[in-house]
């Protein structure tokens, strides 16, 4: 397997689970068919600029050092907490009111959060539809929204 390939299931890896430990991973490569010795992840780990943080569960993890994306995820935050004006619920979907032409960016910033639940968002430009998935909990995918905005 060629490098980048590998660089970038692990990067998916990272992104999609929490993974703690350089072994973990490894194991990880191993299920999707990549052998790997530690001396290669550990490269690979300083090529992609992975690091470990701490996870609000106190458990550390890899992740990607991503100086530009974290500004900008930061941005969508404080945009998503001045432009959201109301949230409403029907059936399955929820609706979420905005100021005039915020919606977008707004719908990005729920895009970011990659809230468990949803299967769909459409956004104009003060309102946003949000499709729960059939059998989810839509209440549970409001809270995280209005947590977004705490």
């Amino acid at each position: 397997m060629k490098k980048y390939d590998r660089q970038r299931i692990i990067l998916s890896l990272i992104e999609d689970q929490v993974v703690e430990t350089q072994e973990e991973l490894t194991e990880l490569l191993l299920q999707h068919g990549v052998r790997a010795t530690q001396a290669t992840i550990s490269r690979d780990i300083k090529e992609l600029r992975i690091t470990k943080v701490q996870t609000d569960e106190g458990v550390y993890k890899y992740t990607v050092i991503d100086a530009m994306r974290d500004t900008l995820n930061e941005r969508l935050r404080k945009i998503f907490k001045s432009a959201v004006l109301s949230f409403e619920i029907n059936e399955n979907r929820i609706y979420v009111n905005t100021i005039s032409y915020a919606a977008t960016v707004t719908a990005q910033a729920i895009n970011i959060k990659k809230i468990e639940g949803i299967a769909a968002i459409l956004s104009g430009h003060d309102t946003i539809f949000i499709d729960v998935k059939k059998d989810y909990d839509v209440n549970k995918v409001l809270n995280e929204l209005k947590d977004m905005i705490v």
